[in-house]
């Protein structure tokens, strides 16, 4: 429905502080008072009359003292004061005094001033009694010949208005506009003019457009968007027709103003599938993206980018596109770059993959260069993370990408170092040929590392992958350089009591692979004399660590210098030097268990590394076959496995949607054949010839999984009892941040319901966007009413009202009936995610609010239970199926959702089976959720019936408050 289609009711904010002037006031400031008093006046009868209340003493005395003011803010508060008056009688007869009125608007109509004219005309569209528009009618023709243009675009909409709603008044209405936009110049004119052929006579709009089809690019925007929507009906109508206006649309892809370009797009794609066409739509949408600067018109043509790449056919023409699509990474909003990154990834193909990497180099590289923004850590991590999809996926690549991405170990940002590791981890695991590689350039990087976890990880992958004698011996130099001189502990003593001055302290220095006769290292080799600037640059990275307390990186060292100590004495031959090497391995430990037991480090070394070093301490000094197969065998297996399982699942991820997009037919779907539809079964807004087409070649659209009709009955809210006078009904539609009432109202009286109008309130942040407009109920008749409620943001909200009606001849005041709560449920708003399980533990880290749930059901079976919970919070599990598969008595889960308004939601099920208790013992455990900011956890009880007994299933509500800017 269009603009012109919708009837406009004013709404005005009343003040409810203030107190209600008398009648006797009021008709004495509109009969004596100046113009200033008068308006004053005319404002507050306005407001008493919107609120309910009747004035009918005051309706002669406006019309004598008040219409014949010229005074602009009078006239404009009188076509305000006469669109909402009661004009009728109790039994539906017009008021005598309405003719005095119609006369003066008249007068209006004639009036020289333009903006008089045309406001008058603009009310005239909310009239609904045809006896007052019949005089007028002269008049408003008159007004299309106006000189002014304002006057005659009114004109234009209130001819239309009158012609829909009273088509005898004036019934050459479509010939006389079709007249009017042949000589019109104006461009909203002629867009009024248009809009009225396109509903009230569609051929003639078509033999107008037919005429003046080469000339189209040269109208303004706002017609050209009329023109499109006209081609976009007849071209569905009547499939025919396209090729009489695709070249039409073609043109007006070139338009200056970008809706009309996002229109024709759009039209374009639903009229053809030939690839010229979606190449343009395409080609349209990427450069709209590009030069739009707004946000969220961004992300909107980006998500119609992506409904095109659903389609199989359209995905084809869209990889050619590839590089036009990463033009859009210029744009500096991370939710735009997140989108644009994964829709190129997953448009890549073999042909375009090798360009799409260079992109991606020189992209990862200007985030080095750029002043640090907050968003430029997390855009380096979606550059590393696709750089890693690309090279698993195509592992030609990963040669190019591996070199570019190491340099970022050493980067401040942990988030992206550690992807950066990960993808090092899995590309050294699955390409042979690259090993030498990657060993190299960690130990190039290595002395740069500045993080404590990515220093650890790099540790495990050169003590994993180190194969020959001098890459052993390179770690071992590299460890030897971060640790700094030892033993630590007396080296540190000294340097408290000042024995050793500032200009002789050793110093990190350049690397050097300096190995005596026995293969042992000469200590000073790895270090130089240079005089530190500040106390924290005299420490090696690696002693900083321990020093700080951090004994998880020495635990993950001793298993490193077991691993090479080991290799090492496989691959050298000579005993002396194999002691020599074990030795020095040996000491590193034993000098950092001292240093752990000490009082110099921040925090004291825990048990468990104590346990762990000391392990590898006896391994070393047993050097046994089976320590050694343990070591470096089994380490890397169980990498190998979980690689593979990951695999796995992204192969199943993958073929599941893939499952999705292809829909088989059922053998009894009905097809549609163009030829056997009747015309009035043509006017739908769907493509018939390519849905028939679609239909007979087996790739239907999908259907609701659901049926429809059952998931509004669920949804329908009774609102008033069953013996109430008026019984009303509610069905609630959300539709992301609106919220639409449909709302049944049933007479059940033998009366005549007058203004029966629905007054609704809302509590949280929801809000009322227009006050549903009154209507009158004969005896036992009904009727629908449609309000519409804005959401702000993600937390429970309650709409409340009642139904006030006069009856038809009672001298009574007007009739209440309080309507029942309406309860928005935020499930409607939270929607299942995923995340990575990185990104998951950071969340959960940085989320400040924390609530615990105890379980308390009578479920017994651990699955079932998990399931239930998905199904109740409308989450999704993180955890992998194989994860959870098998029976052991116990389960964790991590749960994730994400709302529309980008909130995000965490949970972790940890339940048990306590089996001491006997088969049936229901489920215990806790449910921990986090969020941002404060929320409440809210437990209901659902009673199904299960075998004719009541049975009792919780079912966890998530409610958390966030606010929308």
């Amino acid at each position: 429905m269009t603009a012109a289609e919708n009837v406009c009711y004013t709404l005005i904010n009343v003040p409810m502080d203030s107190e209600p002037p008398s009648e006797i006031s009021l008709k004495n400031d509109l009969e004596k008072g100046d113009v200033k008093s008068k308006t004053e006046a005319l404002k507050k009868v306005i407001i008493m009359i919107l609120n309910g209340e009747k004035l009918p003493g005051l309706l002669m005395t406006i019309i004598r003292f008040v219409l014949p003011l010229q005074d602009h803010t009078i006239k404009k508060l009188l076509l305000v004061f006469w669109e909402i008056v009661p004009k009728t009688t109790p039994d539906g007869r017009l008021l005598h005094e309405m003719i005095l009125v119609c006369d003066a608007y008249r007068k209006d109509l004639q009036h020289p001033n333009e903006f008089i004219r045309g406001s008058t005309l603009r009310f005239l569209c909310k009239l609904k009694e045809a006896e007052l528009l019949e005089p007028l009618m002269p008049a408003i023709r008159a007004c299309l010949e106006h000189r002014h243009s304002y006057v005659r675009r009114n004109a234009v909409l209130a001819i239309y208005t009158i012609y829909r709603n009273f088509e005898h008044l004036i019934p050459d209405a479509p010939e006389l506009i079709h007249d009017f936009l042949v000589n019109e110049k104006d461009a909203s004119c002629k867009r009024n003019a248009f809009m009225m052929l396109i509903h009230a006579d569609q051929d003639r709009a078509l033999d107008y457009l037919s005429t003046c089809i080469d000339q189209v690019q040269t109208f303004g925007d706002i017609l050209q968007l009329v023109i499109v929507e006209l081609i976009y009906k007849v071209c569905h109508a009547n499939p025919s027709e396209r090729a009489r206006f695709i070249r039409c649309i073609y043109n007006l892809l070139q338009s200056s103003s970008p809706a009309v370009k996002y229109e024709a797009a759009g039209t374009l794609v639903t009229l053809s599938s030939a690839p010229t066409a979606i190449k343009a739509a395409a080609q349209c949408y990427i450069d709209l993206i590009i030069k739009e600067s707004d946000n969220n018109v961004k992300l909107i043509v980006l998500d119609r980018l992506i409904e095109l790449k659903e389609h199989p056919a359209h995905e084809r023409v869209l990889q050619d596109l590839v590089m036009d699509i990463l033009r859009v990474l210029s744009t500096p909003d991370l939710e735009v770059r997140k989108k644009t990154l994964q829709l190129a990834l997953d448009l890549v193909s073999s042909r375009n993959v090798e360009e799409l990497v260079i992109v991606l180099k020189k992209e990862v590289i200007k985030t080095n260069n750029v002043s640090e923004h907050e968003d430029t850590d997390k855009y380096r991590q979606l550059l590393v993370r696709t750089l890693h999809s690309c090279s698993v996926r195509f592992p030609d690549m990963a040669a190019n990408v591996i070199p570019v991405l190491m340099e970022f170990l050493s980067d401040n940002n942990e988030a992206a170092a550690a992807d950066v590791l990960e993808f090092v981890r899995e590309a050294i695991q699955r390409f042979d040929n690259l090993r030498m590689l990657i060993v190299e350039k960690m130990l190039e990087v290595f002395h740069a590392i500045k993080s404590v976890k990515i220093y650890r990880g790099a540790l495990w992958i050169l003590g994993e992958y180190c194969s020959t004698k001098e890459d052993i011996q390179s770690v071992m130099t590299e460890v030897r350089r971060s640790l700094g001189e030892i033993p630590i502990v007396e080296s540190e003593i000294k340097k408290e009591a000042g024995e050793l001055k500032p200009e002789e302290e050793m110093t990190v220095g350049p690397v050097q692979k300096l190995v005596t006769e026995m293969g042992t290292y000469a200590t000073q080799s790895a270090l130089s004399s240079s005089r530190p600037t500040k106390k924290e640059d005299e420490r090696p990275p690696l002693r900083g660590f321990l020093l700080d307390g951090d004994f998880f990186v020495a635990a993950s060292l001793a298993t490193t210098l077991t691993k090479i100590a080991l290799r090492y004495v496989a691959l050298v031959q000579e005993k002396k030097k194999q002691n020599s090497f074990v030795a020095e391995a040996m000491l590193l430990m034993a000098t950092i268990l001292h240093l752990g037991k000490s009082s110099l480090p921040k925090k004291p070394i825990t048990d468990d590394d104590v346990d762990r070093i000391s392990l590898c301490l006896k391994v070393l000094s047993e050097c046994s076959p089976l320590m050694n197969d343990i070591f470096n065998k089994e380490c890397r297996q169980s990498l190998s496995h979980m690689l593979s399982a990951k695999l796995e699942e992204e192969k199943l991820s993958q073929k599941k949607e893939s499952e999705k997009r292809n829909v088989t037919v059922q053998p009894d779907d009905p097809i549609s054949f163009m030829q056997l539809t009747a015309k009035n079964e043509m006017n739908c807004k769907e493509d018939q010839f390519q849905l028939s087409l679609l239909a007979a070649m087996g790739n239907t659209q999908r259907k609701e999984a659901a049926d429809p009709l059952a998931s509004k009955l669920n949804k329908v809210t009774q609102l008033t009892g069953f013996s109430d006078p008026v019984y009303a009904e509610a069905y609630v539609h959300v539709n992301q941040y609106d919220i639409v009432l449909d709302v049944l109202v049933v007479n059940q009286t033998s009366d005549t319901l007058q203004n029966c109008t629905l007054e609704l309130a809302t509590l949280g942040d929801l809000k009322l966007v227009e006050k549903p407009s009154p209507l009158t109920l004969a005896p036992h008749d009904f009727a629908n009413i449609k309000a519409n409620v804005k959401v702000a943001s993600t937390e429970n909200g309650i709409i409340f009202g009642n139904i006030v009606y006069d009856v038809s001849g009672a001298a009574s005041d007007r009739n209440c009936v309080v309507l029942s709560d309406i309860h928005i449920d935020i499930m409607d708003y939270i929607q299942p995610a995923t995340c990575t399980d990185a990104e998951f533990r950071q969340m959960w880290a940085e989320f400040e609010w924390e609530n615990k749930v105890t379980v308390n059901t009578n479920i017994v079976d651990l699955n079932d239970y998990l399931q239930h919970i998905l199904k109740s919070t409308n989450m999704k599990c993180l955890t992998p199926e194989k994860a959870l598969s098998g029976y052991c008595g116990f389960m964790a889960a991590n749960l994730y959702a994400r709302s529309i308004f980008g909130e995000d939601a965490l949970a972790n099920v940890s339940i048990e089976k306590p089996i001491q208790q006997g088969p049936e013992a229901p489920v215990t455990g806790h449910i921990r959720i986090r969020a941002k900011s404060q929320a409440t956890v809210q437990s209901r009880v659902l009673l199904p019936l299960q075998d004719g007994a009541p049975h009792l299933l919780p079912s966890l509500r998530f409610i958390w408050k966030m606010d929308i800017p």
